[in-house]
């Protein structure tokens, strides 16, 4: 009964030895970030010397040699480039939209979606259908929607918590609105913008269509203008409104651009891997500062405080700026077939693709709720302190998805910042540095460096 009792009491004590030393590492963590995080001046320098990032772009060209050179500065082991084929979608003029009624044309802000293509070159005006669903679309039919402009506006539903859920829920009419409406002879589309917020702002983002789908010009219009055009179609006849819309955007050849990676080679392990990373391009409107400025600054400040704090990773600790994320997901496709084919074995990969609002915590992929306990038992209360303990199931992010399936054994993880204030800036004029506050930024960082050393110490 003595040893009994002897053995729970050493393993009890070692196991609070463990919490401590973990403790007091993470600790180190925040205040180098806190005290002399960099993160924050990196993300002015890409958004004010570098600015929109688009795939295929210039600027996206500048933002790969740029972040090279930053992290080849930092010393880390490695930093190399990963060749990657991306779309080439131009935006061209301004976009120019207005409702015409039968005494006045009201101007309206719009912004064409990337990969939409142009309208003739002296616009579009037809009458205009509205619609809430596609399902509603599907059962109007041909008969109704030929010929006419389709206007899809489902709001956000305020009820979810976590505005990611709503955006997933409202997504649908902007990434496959446009194509289905082709299919029943639509001459364009006009989609409400994915906010809650209402403002003059438009938010652009992708539209999807099948190889050999005919496509339409479709563009986002802002959610003031939104309630407008509907109020307007509601309180008057059908055919007095009308809607007209000019765009100029074009899709040219894929060029070549690339996957920016810098590693901390493990003392151990050198051949498993963590991954972290965010999206180094972004749309056109804005300086891409919370999607995805945010996530790679915050990436490559996790490298960076091991390094300042002189903790040497057991396993190899990958930073990846993946490029396309926004129009095509080329650059996470490209790293997990490189992972597949070089026989990498990955422990974890985290995404941080949410903006660089104050961190609440991780939601882990396709894990059981026995994976989760777990995780919650041994870690929730060394995180509690940075309220950062927030541990469930949920999503991972875009640029790791590929991983799943193609490198076995990889947990995906996505980093859960504050979702309140998100979806106001994403993908429109708003998203710029300013819009940015350097405590949540730095904090983030050393929340995903706080995350990687609990992996990197005790596995998953």
């Amino acid at each position: 009964m003595k040893k009994t009792f002897t053995l729970i009491l050493s393993a009890l004590l070692s196991a609070n030895l463990l919490q401590a030393q973990d403790s007091l590492a993470i600790r180190k963590f925040y205040d180098e970030a806190l005290v002399n995080g960099k993160a924050y001046e990196n993300l002015r320098y890409l958004c004010k010397n570098i600015g929109p990032r688009l795939s295929g772009s210039a600027g996206a060209q500048k933002a790969v040699e740029w972040s090279k050179k930053l992290m080849e500065g930092y010393g880390f082991d490695k930093v190399y480039l990963q060749e990657v084929m991306v779309p080439h979608w131009v935006r061209g003029a301004k976009e120019t939209a207005f409702i015409i009624d039968s005494k006045n044309r009201i101007a309206v802000p719009i912004a064409a979606l990337g990969m939409s293509v142009a309208t003739p070159k002296d616009g579009i005006t037809a009458n205009i259908i509205e619609v809430r669903s596609l399902k509603e679309l599907e059962a109007l039919g041909e008969s109704v929607i030929k010929g006419k402009i389709v206007f899809f506006n489902r709001p956000f539903d305020p009820r979810f918590i976590e505005t990611g859920a709503a955006y997933g829920t409202a997504g649908d009419q902007r990434f496959m609105g446009p194509a289905v409406a082709a299919k029943y002879g639509a001459v364009g589309c006009i989609v409400r913008s994915l906010t809650e917020i209402i403002d003059d702002y438009p938010h652009t983002g992708a539209t999807l269509a099948d190889p050999g789908t005919k496509l339409i010009p479709a563009a986002a219009i802002s959610t003031k203008a939104a309630d407008k055009l509907s109020n307007m179609l509601r309180l008057r006849k059908l055919p007095l409104i009308k809607f007209y819309f000019k765009q100029s955007c074009q899709l040219l050849p894929d060029v070549l651009s690339y996957n920016v990676v810098g590693e901390l080679t493990g003392t151990e392990h050198p051949n498993k891997f963590i991954t972290v990373g965010g999206h180094l391009d972004s749309w056109d409107l804005a300086e891409g500062a919370h999607d995805d400025g945010t996530g790679v600054m915050q990436s490559a400040e996790v490298l960076r405080l091991f390094k300042a704090t002189g903790y040497r990773p057991k396993n190899s600790v990958r930073a990846v700026f993946f490029m396309n994320e926004e129009n095509g997901h080329k650059g996470g496709t490209k790293y997990a077939e490189l992972a597949a084919q070089n026989k990498e074995e990955h422990i974890a990969a985290i995404e941080t693709d949410e903006g660089g609002f104050t961190p609440r915590g991780f939601s882990f992929s396709d894990v059981s709720k026995d994976f989760i306990k777990k995780v919650n038992d041994n870690w929730k209360s060394t995180l509690e302190p940075y309220e950062v303990d927030q541990l469930t199931i949920g999503g991972a992010g875009t640029d790791i998805e590929p991983m799943k399936g193609k490198v076995p054994g990889v947990v995906l993880i996505g980093f859960r910042p504050d979702s309140q204030r998100y979806f106001d800036l994403h993908h429109s004029a708003k998203d710029v540095f300013e819009n940015v506050n350097k405590r949540e930024l730095q904090l983030g960082a050393a929340g995903i460096a706080a995350l990687i050393y609990l992996i990197d110490q005790h596995g998953l």
